[in-house]
């Protein structure tokens, strides 16, 4: 797979989402080798261990490009705290300014990293296909569930407690009839007394809940926008208990323009891949 060991990688995380990230601009991995390198290398206590694999490409069209692959070995079109750990990555590698465009699979991308506070804003994509008052059959009886594409497909439920089975609620939403062929990430929302919303995810690809899910936040925050129950900015806290803020324009139909995701994104450490790490 790989014949130039030792190979350098950065681990970084968004508010406790993880990232295994290596600049790939002189590529090293086959493209169809890629999938099965990140179902490697993502493995926790067998390897490095993460949510996903960031590989930084050169791009004609924006500052670089990225092939984001998660745990499974499965491509996703868009990461929201995977694409702050990206912009950060490659201003402090000098691959872009503090101000930046990159292409993914969901399109072309615009960050700015705020040095200030080390914090990473980023312009998401325009959300579409929303869809409201869905009904899913789920602990014994049918729940309201609402949909938004926000890069990534997203299914939100609101709860009124933080004892929701995620894991098994998750799994089946993500697998339900209704999102299929694609399937979908599933978000349950709480609303907290101060006014920001808890946020809870189970990540298509991850097949589990995790610390925090970017793209989620975004299609929280605008469901519950267009129902009327909050405004932009919105404030959510993640499963790891660290805050993301979304800004947004929020259009009728329902519909949102000028999509803001902020929030920190942290180098971890530096470290070197040995052949060993792919057994």
């Amino acid at each position: 797979m790989i014949s130039n060991f030792p190979v350098s990688f950065t681990k970084m995380s968004g508010t406790g989402n993880d990232f295994i990230i290596m600049d790939h601009r002189d590529p090293f991995v086959s493209v169809a080798e890629q999938p099965d390198f990140a179902r490697r290398i993502c493995r926790r206590m067998f390897s490095v261990g993460a949510d996903g694999l960031i590989l930084i490409e050169g791009s004609g069209r924006a500052d670089f490009s990225w092939r984001f692959y998660n745990a499974d070995g499965s491509e996703a079109e868009m990461c929201g705290n995977g694409a702050r750990c990206a912009a950060r990555f490659a201003f402090l590698n000098r691959i872009a300014g503090p101000k930046m465009t990159f292409e993914t699979l969901a399109g072309i991308i615009e960050a700015e990293v705020l040095e200030e506070n080390g914090d990473v804003r980023v312009r998401m994509t325009a959300p579409f296909d929303f869809r409201l008052n869905l009904k899913l059959n789920l602990g014994d009886r049918d729940r309201e569930v609402f949909f938004v594409n926000t890069g990534v497909p997203h299914a939100v439920l609101f709860v009124d407690d933080d004892e929701t089975p995620v894991k098994d609620w998750g799994r089946q939403v993500r697998f339900h009839a209704v999102f299929q062929p694609a399937g979908t990430n599933a978000n349950f929302v709480r609303f907290l007394k101060n006014g920001a919303l808890q946020v809870r995810t189970y990540e298509r690809g991850v097949e589990d809940e995790t610390m925090a899910c970017g793209t989620g936040a975004v299609a929280s925050a605008l469901i519950a926008a267009a129902l009327g129950k909050t405004v932009s900015p919105v404030r959510c806290i993640t499963s790891g208990g660290e805050p993301l803020t979304v800004l947004f324009d929020l259009l009728k139909g329902p519909g949102a323009e000028n999509v803001f995701l902020q929030g920190p994104a942290r180098f971890i450490y530096e470290g070197k891949l040995t052949a060993e790490s792919l057994m």
